[in-house]
C-alpha cells in the first residue's frame, strides 16, 4: 500500500490529535499510547484498504457516526473528490472532528452534530456515497444509511459480518476482506429502482 508523502504526514497529524483528545474524552477504545497493531489496522489499514473500492468521482459522500474519524478521515486523504459530510451525534466528538478538518485543511469537508436518523430524513436520496462502520448493524441503522443514496448510489458498510444485510431497495454487490488475518470486511451495496417505479421518480 503506497501513500503520497503528504497523505502520510496528514495521517500522522490526525493520529496525534486523536491520541491527545482521547486522553480527555472517549473517542475510541483502541490502544493509542502506544498504538498496537490492532489499533493501526483499525484506524488506518482498514480504511486505506477500502479506498480501492470507493468511486474516483462523486458529488456528495456522507459518513454516519464518524466518532473518532476513522474510516472517514484516512479515506478522505486518498479520496478527495466531491464533498464529505461527517455525521456525529455526540457534541464533543463532533468538536474533535471539526478540529481535525481545520488542522488538516480538508476542503469540501464538514461535520454535522446530529443523529444520522434525522439527517437521513432531511437528505434522503441526495448522496452518491454513504459509509458507516458497524460491527453489528441493526435494522434502524441499515434503513437510515440506505435512505441517503440516490439511484445507483453506493452504500459501504465496514463490518465483521460475513453475511450481507438485507437492505430494501439495494443490491448487495460484494463483501470483501480488508485484512488478511482478521474478520474485518467491507460490504458494498448499490441502490436500485424499486419495483413499480421509474428512474424519473428517483432523485
Amino acid at each position: 500500500m503506497e501513500l503520497p508523502a503528504i497523505a502520510a504526514e496528514s495521517l500522522e497529524v490526525y493520529f496525534d490529535l486523536l491520541a491527545r483528545w482521547n486522553a480527555r474524552i472517549n473517542l475510541t477504545a483502541v490502544q493509542l499510547s502506544p498504538p498496537n497493531d490492532p489499533a493501526i489496522d483499525r484506524l488506518f489499514v482498514e480504511p486505506l484498504a477500502a479506498a480501492r473500492y470507493f468511486p474516483d468521482q462523486w458529488a456528495h459522500w456522507f459518513d454516519l457516526g464518524s466518532g473518532g474519524g476513522s474510516p472517514a478521515i484516512p479515506l478522505r486523504l486518498v479520496r478527495q473528490s466531491g464533498a464529505l459530510t461527517m455525521i456525529e451525534a455526540k457534541t464533543r466528538k463532533a468538536a474533535f472532528l471539526r478540529e481535525v478538518v481545520r488542522a488538516l485543511q480538508l476542503s469540501q469537508t464538514s461535520v454535522e452534530n446530529a443523529r444520522f436518523q434525522a439527517v437521513a430524513s432531511d437528505r434522503a436520496a441526495t448522496a452518491q456515497v454513504v459509509s458507516v462502520r458497524a460491527v453489528h448493524p441493526d435494522r434502524q441503522l441499515a434503513e437510515s444509511a440506505a435512505a441517503l443514496p440516490g439511484f445507483e448510489g453506493r452504500l459501504f458498510v465496514f463490518t465483521s459480518l460475513e453475511m450481507p444485510l438485507n437492505v430494501a431497495q439495494f443490491d448487495h454487490l460484494e463483501t470483501v476482506p480488508l485484512l488478511e488475518k482478521d474478520s474485518s470486511r467491507l460490504a458494498i451495496y448499490r441502490k436500485v429502482v424499486p419495483r413499480g417505479t421509474t428512474k424519473a421518480h428517483q432523485r
